[in-house]
């Protein structure tokens, strides 16, 4: 699947999508500036409704369309500098509409399994549909297909849910980061 094709998945689901996120570090080019910048203790450049196409589409699909987007990280610690860098994203996409929560590794066994990456459409209903995301060692995307094993992602979102906590209630003890 060309990204073209996948960019086009978010603009024909009809009730939510659902992300999966097991990695502890993405290589995003278009994260770059911003990463070093959060490095450096400098002030990041604006992600926002406003600056952000991305943030703009789930900001309009939740308000406008009654859409539902979610992602579950799953986590490990300590937290890389990836993922510390990547709680201050989630506070803007969270700011746009999407839920966004946390599972950590190593309270829950179970999340050992869970994986590869993977989005899934529509959750529960005849139209539900996914893909999943395959990455080299370096957080590179390499692959992205479109799979017929929904039943799967579907359990693997319950589990994921089940096991983590929205992004205030991990955000709480943790002030610091």
């Amino acid at each position: 699947m060309t990204l073209d094709e996948f960019d086009r998945l978010f603009d024909v689901f009809e009730a939510s999508a659902f992300h999966l996120e097991t990695h502890q570090h993405y290589a995003v080019s278009e994260e770059d500036e911003r990463l070093r910048a959060f490095r450096q203790g400098l002030p990041r450049p604006e992600r926002s409704v406003r600056t952000t196409p991305w943030l703009r589409r789930i900001a309009v699909s939740t308000a406008t369309e009654g859409k539902r987007w979610c992602r579950v990280h799953l986590i490990e610690h300590p937290l890389t500098e990836y993922l510390r860098y990547q709680l201050v994203g989630y506070i803007e996409s969270q700011a746009a509409g999407e839920e966004i929560r946390l599972a950590d590794r190593r309270t829950h066994s179970d999340l050992a399994d869970l994986g590869p990456d993977s989005w899934l459409f529509d959750a529960g209903t005849a139209n539900a549909f996914g893909v999943v995301l395959h990455f080299d060692r370096n957080g590179h995307l390499i692959r992205i297909e479109q799979t017929d094993n929904v039943r799967e992602l579907e359990r693997q979102r319950e589990t994921a849910l089940a096991r983590s906590l929205s992004l205030a209630e991990f955000l709480a003890p943790h002030r610091d980061v």
